[in-house]
């Protein structure tokens, strides 16, 4: 299964009778999948056969679809409400007889709110019906143009993701390597450092000493962190092969990277291994940055 971003955008469009519609589409990074919709008017019909079709193809990211409809039969027509103007004429000549004032004149009585009515000539309900099932038809050509982009471009992204585990595979390797941690690099640079001590104060216990120096070295030994950065490295590499929604699962592994790069960090016993440490948790850093894009 192919990997996905949770990035992309879309566009439809069509005639249905005297309907013209078009969908715009487009989504970004979100932790789950939630869908706003914006429909003209008196379209809330396609609704929920939307809503479902976007539970079926998607299933993370912010998704934004947009529908606009025109209709070219929509001639409007203008009708004069006889009732309202009688009740406006009727007023007039009681107040007539009791104010002296000039006879309304024809354009001031049509401009009066509810004498003048424009309204659009009525829908026909078969073309309406045609046109919701267009318009939904269309949105699932759309939604599935969308996804095709988010595999394409999580394609490009699981390229990337790949190169940033062979960087975190090539420093924990360096890691490995590093004279610095070698058990007898440790013993002696805990034995100067006893010495040191011994040769300020009288005071101290050499026993007691060379215990706490054995312990030290134990704590400072980072092969654990080694073992367990090599397993998130193949764990990271199986689920991008594997591909589908694993972007969750990876941005758990990235919290996983993050711990092993701080842990090593604060055992590094010399420049060298406490170097390799902070470019470690820049690429875990930057890991974790793309993994955010993923489905």
């Amino acid at each position: 299964m192919a990997l996905s971003s949770m990035t992309g955008f879309a566009r439809g469009h069509g005639v249905s009778g005297p309907y013209a519609w078009a969908w715009e589409i487009k989504s970004v990074n979100g932790k789950g999948l939630d869908l706003r919709l914006r429909t003209p008017p008196g379209w809330d019909a396609i609704e929920v056969p939307v809503r479902a079709r976007v539970a079926e193809t998607l299933t993370r990211g912010s998704v934004q679809a947009n529908l606009t409809v025109e209709r070219s039969d929509a001639v409007p027509t203008v009708r004069v409400n006889t009732a309202v103007l009688d009740a406006i004429l009727a007023a007039v000549r009681q107040f007539g007889t009791k104010i002296e004032t000039s006879p309304p004149s024809l354009d001031g009585l049509l401009a009066l709110k509810g004498v003048i009515e424009i309204a659009d000539t009525e829908e026909n309900e078969d073309q309406r019906r045609a046109a919701e099932s267009a318009v939904v038809a269309g949105f699932a050509s759309a939604i599935a143009a969308l996804a095709e982009m988010r595999r394409s471009e999580g394609a490009a992204l699981g390229r990337v993701l790949a190169l940033r585990l062979d960087e975190i595979a090539a420093l924990a390797e360096r890691a490995e390597r590093a004279p610095g941690r070698r058990p007898d690099a440790i013993r002696a640079r805990l034995a100067d450092q006893v010495a040191t001590l011994l040769a300020q104060s009288e005071r101290f216990d050499p026993d007691r000493l060379h215990q706490e120096a054995i312990m030290i070295a134990a704590k400072a030994d980072v092969r654990e962190e080694l073992d367990r950065l090599a397993a998130h490295t193949a764990a990271a590499r199986h689920l991008i092969e594997a591909g589908g929604s694993i972007g969750r699962r990876l941005d758990f592994l990235a919290q996983e990277f993050n711990r092993e790069a701080n842990t090593l960090c604060a055992k590094a016993n010399d420049v060298e291994l406490t170097n390799i440490g902070l470019e470690l948790k820049a690429a875990v850093e930057q890991f974790r940055e793309q993994v955010q894009n993923v489905e």
